[in-house]
């Protein structure tokens, strides 16, 4: 079902019948589903009906996202907005979740496991766009594909960031040129509602300069996800954190490029399902 759990985030809930669903102090503890940027929860509807037999799940819907209000566009945002609004769920359960992530998912998941460890029992990111590791790790290799991006004269224009030029750029970097001319107009549609929210976690993300050392906090069990496919990028993120956090499992997707979770939905669920219940 859906529902809103916070003052600030709409969240889509599911778990065992009985006492385990309506006492959050029993039973194993929840999972915690974050979605990738201009997307919504319901990108794991496959993921949540598997965990949900076992355990509480819920999927909530970053800010300005799924079913909360648009973000209007000459509101400020910056990535740390999202990260609050997380924190303020996963507190409110009272106890350790499972916490999964995409892409921007993923660096909301990495940064709240960073800023409150305690709170994570087990910890999976798929291409996390941590990009900071890279400055830190002055991976000129690694980030020649992201400034190629930015080099674009759209993707820096305020004025024109998250329409649907921007949308293009953003689209086709992290799949293949003409990706977004492919995609269903319904699709199109739906990145462009999101579009002045998705160009702003960009940018304030982009700012990032935490290093992968900063991550070596999060004690919790972590398995590291990137598509075999994925943009350079997003592959050496994954590989500079599996060095830095001290029980980190990294794996690739065969196959499978940043949409893994989607195109490869069945690879990464039991990756996921699987790392889950050996935490």
């Amino acid at each position: 079902m859906s529902q809103t759990v916070s003052s600030s985030l709409h969240v889509t809930l599911a778990g065992p019948d009985g006492s385990d669903a309506s006492d959050p102090s029993r039973g194993p503890d929840p999972a915690v589903l974050l979605h990738s940027g201009g997307m919504s929860s319901r990108q794991w509807r496959r993921l949540l009906d598997r965990l949900a037999p076992a355990r509480r799940v819920l999927a909530p819907d970053f800010l300005g996202s799924g079913e909360n209000p648009v973000w209007t566009d000459d509101a400020p945002f910056g990535f740390e907005m999202d990260v609050a609004a997380i924190d303020e769920l996963v507190r409110s359960l009272g106890r350790p979740v499972h916490l999964v992530g995409h892409s921007y998912g993923g660096f909301v998941a990495l940064t709240l496991a960073r800023k409150n460890p305690a709170a994570i029992r087990s910890l999976t990111v798929y291409d996390p766009v941590a990009f900071g590791v890279l400055h830190a790790a002055n991976d000129t290799e690694a980030l020649a594909g992201l400034a190629r991006a930015e080099a674009e004269p759209v993707w820096n224009d305020l004025s024109r960031g998250g329409v649907d030029a921007w949308l293009e750029v953003f689209i086709d970097y992290w799949n293949e040129p003409g990706s977004w001319r492919t995609l269903p107009e319904g699709t199109r549609e739906a990145f462009s509602r999101v579009g002045k929210k998705v160009f702003k976690e960009v940018h304030s993300l982009l700012a990032d300069r935490t290093g992968s050392a900063a991550y070596g906090v999060v004690t919790a069990p972590a398995l590291l996800l990137s598509g075999e496919k994925s943009p350079l990028a997003a592959r050496r993120v994954v590989q500079y954190l599996s060095e830095a956090m001290p029980r980190a499992t990294l794996r690739t997707i065969r196959g499978a490029g940043h949409m893994g979770p989607i195109t490869h939905a069945g690879a990464v669920n039991d990756a996921i399902d699987e790392h889950i219940a050996r935490a």
